[in-house]
């Protein structure tokens, strides 16, 4: 099934008009900054961000300029902090090219970076709504924290399922949930429903996070990412944090010690790898993922226009169901 045009068929004009929209924020002349802006327009991913927001807003309401606007503003600060996550991370690669950082140094990576927020900062004030403008304000600050609470939970020696939780909720899962937070205030929504969408949204995102971990446990050019390259970084995933605490084993234990302390090498994570797979880690975070996804379809079924339904549907099983 070819879920991406399932997903856009009811918005495709709104996309269209977006990605027009986005490519122009990121414009700047000639130079350097220009350079690196093109560089970023040209990987512009599959939009599942504000294809959530357009999606939200088509359910609630009409789309219109401050539904732009608001999805303008989550898609570049979404964007900035990417290119300042991989400078904490020491990513070389994003979308199976060279980081920002890598291809010029985290001096420029920071100030582009600096750059796209200011302009999602712009972006969100044009759509003359003050809940938006804050909305986004706080994201920023969630984003940021969620950041900061993983680098905190790596020098940290527990090893927690919970923590874990804690992390990809403020990383990640808050963002979808803005997504449906955003375009049901630009389309004047009641508060029970931004409440109820915004749960959709965090369920999509915990699925979006845990899928996204499992990819370090295979190895695949398609990922745009090294295998074990969380572990590299010094990150347990769900896999391996239920292999770990589920079947004891102290050596095997000492290696997520050297994660942590980021003295482990790539023969380890192997092992670290192989003993998640055989102990069923890889089983139980597609579980807590099939959890989220139920909740998620409550919503769907409950909540959803009828001509709408086919798209959240289709968003739903892709984002528990792609490959990279």
């Amino acid at each position: 099934m070819d879920y991406l045009s399932t997903i856009r068929k009811p918005i495709e004009d709104d996309m269209n008009n977006f990605v027009e929209l986005f490519k122009l924020s990121l414009t700047h002349g000639e130079g350097m900054l220009e350079q690196v802006l093109k560089r970023i327009r040209e990987r512009g991913g599959k939009r599942m961000r504000p294809m959530l927001v357009f999606l939200t807003a088509r359910n609630l309401g009409e789309v219109t300029d401050v539904t732009q606007n608001a999805a303008l503003g989550l898609e570049l600060l979404h964007t900035a902090s990417l290119v300042h996550d991989d400078v904490v991370d020491e990513s070389a690669e994003r979308r199976g090219a060279p980081s920002v950082n890598a291809a010029y140094n985290n001096k420029v990576a920071v100030l582009v970076g600096d750059y796209i927020l200011s302009t999602a900062l712009l972006r969100v004030a044009l759509s003359d709504n003050h809940r938006i403008v804050q909305h986004l304000a706080e994201l920023g600050r969630k984003l940021a924290a969620g950041e900061v609470l993983q680098l905190s939970n790596i020098s940290n020696q527990e090893v927690s399922e919970d923590v874990y939780y804690q992390v990809i909720d403020q990383k990640t899962a808050v963002l979808f949930e803005s997504c449906c937070i955003l375009g049901a205030i630009s389309v004047g929504a009641s508060d029970e429903m931004i409440e109820k969408t915004a749960k959709f949204g965090h369920n999509v995102g915990m699925i979006f996070q845990i899928r996204d971990d499992i990819f370090d446990y295979y190895d695949s050019p398609e990922i745009g990412k090294p295998t074990g390259n969380d572990m590299l970084e010094g990150k347990l995933t769900l896999p391996v944090i239920y292999a770990l605490t589920h079947h004891e084993n102290p050596a095997v234990m000492n290696l997520a010690k050297k994660v942590k302390a980021g003295t482990i090498n790539k023969d380890e994570i192997a092992v670290l790898i192989e003993y998640a797979k055989q102990h069923d880690g890889i089983k139980y975070a597609e579980k807590k993922m099939e959890e989220f996804a139920q909740e998620a379809q409550l919503f769907i079924d409950e909540c959803v226009k009828p001509e709408l339904k086919d798209s959240y549907k289709a968003y739903l099983d892709y984002v528990i169901q792609r490959n990279k």
